[in-house]
């Protein structure tokens, strides 16, 4: 008779403070299913419910502070993290919340400063900006920020891949240890190329642009990939190289999914 299996090994474990997709392509949906399939245990805090699907976001609904808050220390004052993620953030009083709560965190942060949806809904409120800049940022280990969201928190608007520097510095003026601008909005005649720099290190991430629509959910599964490498140890340039690996097969694998834009398929490395 064979032998009973012994304890289990516990995995990394990483924290997702983002908002909720009810169609399952972005936000926390997202997140947790990034860090399964890259072999991390998920957990999340939610900071507002979506009500959205394929065509866009139909309503959006923030929680109080207090009970991101309480979320944030029941998670980490008993299980402990060993990276975090932060997404949707929607309000200043959130951002100032959660920003709080990362700084006294002892683990590296990965600060999506999501801005709007991939359907061009606001996902953050104007008079947020302030406190992501000057709360949230300097909270970072990474920032993600696309190009759109570098041109709201910055001025800086990018039209190449030269532009790629400038907005990098312009990020990393506010704080964080290293800034990754993902250059996918750069469009057709680009590769999809993003730059990871600390102001110093200089990193390119180069891949063949997918001619594939269904790309909803690709900034958070970029950075909670991110964030699963910091998780398992990695240092920042070899868990952003690893992510960027597996979004980029995400993308080619997205898949229709309703009427509208799909989600890249955050399990496709089982389905090859």
């Amino acid at each position: 008779m064979p032998a009973p299996p012994g304890p289990a090994v516990r995995p990394p474990l990483c924290l997702t403070v983002a908002g909720s997709d009810s169609g399952g392509g972005a936000g926390i949906q997202a997140d947790l299913k990034t860090m399964l399939a890259l072999g991390v245990h998920g957990m999340s805090v939610v900071t507002a419910v979506t009500a959205q699907n394929s065509l866009g976001v139909r309503g959006a609904w923030e929680l109080p502070p207090e009970a991101v808050e309480a979320q944030y220390r029941a998670v980490v004052d008993d299980i402990g993290v060993q990276a975090v993620k932060t997404g949707m953030l929607a309000s200043a009083e959130l951002v100032e919340t959660v920003a709080r709560l990362i700084a006294a965190t002892a683990a590296p942060a990965v600060v999506d400063p999501v801005g709007v949806s991939k359907h061009g809904d606001a996902l953050l409120a104007a008079s947020a900006l302030e406190a992501v800049r000057t709360l949230l940022l300097p909270a970072a280990t990474v920032a993600t920020p696309n190009l759109d969201e570098v041109a709201q928190l910055t001025g800086v608007v990018v039209t190449d891949e030269d532009g790629l520097r400038r907005a990098a510095g312009a990020i990393l003026a506010y704080g964080p240890r290293w800034a990754l601008i993902k250059g996918g909005h750069l469009g057709a005649g680009h590769d999809a190329v993003d730059l990871l720099t600390d102001g110093t290190t200089e990193l390119w991430l180069r891949a063949p642009r997918h001619d594939n629509r269904h790309t909803h959910g690709t900034g958070c599964t970029l950075a909670s990939a991110v964030a699963a490498g910091l998780a398992r140890g990695l240092d920042v340039p070899a868990a952003v190289t690893a992510a960027k690996d597996y979004v980029t097969g995400a993308v080619a694998a997205g898949f229709a999914l309703g009427g509208g834009i799909g989600p890249v398929d955050h399990a496709w490395r089982w389905r090859g």
